[in-house]
């Protein structure tokens, strides 16, 4: 029941929207609404401790006898993802209370609709509403790039025919898998999963499936729309594309290609942790030579999402395990990141580098939330970004230790650019943007204090979200047909 509520929700919100002739009250109603799915998902997770599966199946005859089955159901993976998703929401919505939108409604309807097609992904046991799920997550953000971003419309539209594209792979995997299914044929995960590939056929599977993802994760050199649609999309549509909407693609790399393609990924996954430690080297050396904030901190994301795709696809518990763990991490990370972006860009109206510089003097809380976070990224001990790139390097190492001392560079070089950012915007002297820069207000300190302390939380105790991951991990590493060794 928690879990339908999760998507009926949102949609009853949205109508409730959609229904006001007035919109004084849209954001309001909206964050209600979030902060509902953030009390529901806590439930669910307490339920889930309990019972360690939670299911709710809706199995018309007509759609039955097409083997789709609209059934939605929480593992351990499921659960960190919609925790991640309804703690972020009701955030990201309070951050955009003091900017004046145009169309609020169709804003609110938007983020709402988003928070939904997220939740309907990491919980959807049926393959096609997987996909359904899957691509109604690409439209809002898509409009409220558009729309609200920053003579963004060719920008989006870019982002929007990278995602399809991909897509469109996926849905052939999917039909010719569901083909495969034995008797009367079946979307559900389950059936799929119990298919036995032969290598050509895993092959094919792993290129459809892999192209999709690499797209939505972005690995190099899949990335170009990126670093652009955070630019020109406005701040909260940035804290949820890289906080959440990035994290599609290595959920997709853990539900599909590793369940399914364990003998390509015997003879392949060296390759594709070398593409990952290229992207990681390649976006950590562009991100050092930055002037803009903004996309300072979009390379940083990607260099992150690529150690995380590396672990992955490192095929042992530690890399796997702290490829979950990072997930979450980093999505908790680089939304702080966005949103000290949007502080300082209120304030300065820029986002050049050369033109800020004094902050500290003028906002020493400010200064010292940013640095948590910034602290954070480069995984700094006690930090939850220690734990999750600790077990990252781990895994790598334990995989390959040739390919761990250059993937162990992204600390090395993100310390590089994330200091020097620091340092040029917080100290040295104040500039024409800075001189009246003002201290973070009682709201913005109200969006940073859940932030770090889910920092120091999972960086301090992070037993509690490791043994929430481990049950999945292990599932996919005790499968007879999983081995990379």
């Amino acid at each position: 029941m928690l879990t339908g509520l999760l998507i009926i929700l949102p949609l009853v919100f949205i109508l409730l929207l959609l229904a006001l002739t007035d919109s004084k009250h849209v954001k309001t109603i909206a964050l209600l609404a979030t902060l509902a799915e953030f009390g529901i998902a806590i439930a669910l997770f307490y339920h889930y401790l309990y019972s360690c599966h939670c299911t709710l199946g809706f199995h018309p005859e007509f759609f039955r006898q097409l083997g789709i089955n609209f059934t939605l159901s929480v593992d351990g993976l499921g659960m960190l993802m919609i925790l991640l998703t309804c703690f972020l929401f009701p955030l990201v919505i309070y951050t955009s209370f003091d900017k004046n939108l145009s169309r609020p409604k169709s804003f609110y309807i938007l983020l709402l609709l988003m928070e939904m097609a997220f939740i309907g992904v990491f919980t959807a046991t049926d393959v096609l509403l997987f996909y359904i799920f899957w691509e109604l997550s690409i439209f809002p953000i898509y409009f409220i790039t558009a729309l609200w971003g920053k003579n963004a419309k060719a920008i989006s539209l870019e982002f929007l025919i990278y995602t399809i594209v991909g897509s469109l792979f996926m849905l052939v995997a999917i039909v010719y898998l569901y083909t495969l299914t034995p008797g009367t044929h079946s979307f559900s995960f389950l059936a799929f999963y119990n298919l036995t590939l032969d290598y050509s056929a895993q092959v094919l599977v792993f290129l459809a499936f892999f192209l999709a993802f690499a797209i939505k994760i972005p690995l190099f050199p899949l990335h170009s729309w990126l670093p652009k649609t955070h630019t020109a999309s406005p701040t909260q549509g940035s804290m949820l594309l890289a906080g959440v909407m990035l994290k599609m693609g290595i959920f997709g790399i853990l539900r599909f290609i590793l369940p399914l393609c364990p003998s390509v990924l015997t003879s392949w996954s060296f390759y594709v942790i070398l593409l990952s430690i290229a992207g990681i080297l390649y976006s950590s050396l562009i991100a050092i030579k930055q002037t803009e904030l903004k996309r300072l901190i979009a390379f940083s994301s990607l260099a992150h999402m690529g150690l995380i795709s590396a672990g992955v696809f490192s095929g042992n518990f530690n890399g796997m395990e702290g490829a979950v763990f990072q997930m979450l991490s980093h999505g908790i990370n680089v939304a702080g990141a966005f949103f000290c972006y949007e502080i300082l860009y209120r304030r300065t109206h820029t986002g050049t580098i050369a033109s800020l510089g004094g902050i500290a003097s003028k906002a020493p809380i400010f200064s010292v939330c940013f640095m948590i976070i910034l602290l954070a990224n480069i995984a700094l001990p006690l930090t939850n970004g220690f734990v999750g790139e600790f077990l990252l390097l781990l895994g790598i190492f334990e995989f390959n230790h040739f390919l761990a001392v250059f993937a162990g560079l992204t600390i090395i070089l993100s310390a590089v650019y994330v200091l020097w950012m620091y340092q040029r915007v917080m100290f040295g002297s104040v500039t024409a943007a800075t001189e009246d820069f003002k201290e973070i207000t009682i709201r913005e300190i109200i969006v940073l204090i859940p932030l770090i302390i889910m920092i120091f939380w999972m960086g301090v105790y992070p037993k509690m979200f490791l043994n929430i991951a481990e049950p999945y991990v292990r599932s996919i590493l005790h499968s007879p047909l999983f081995s990379l060794n």
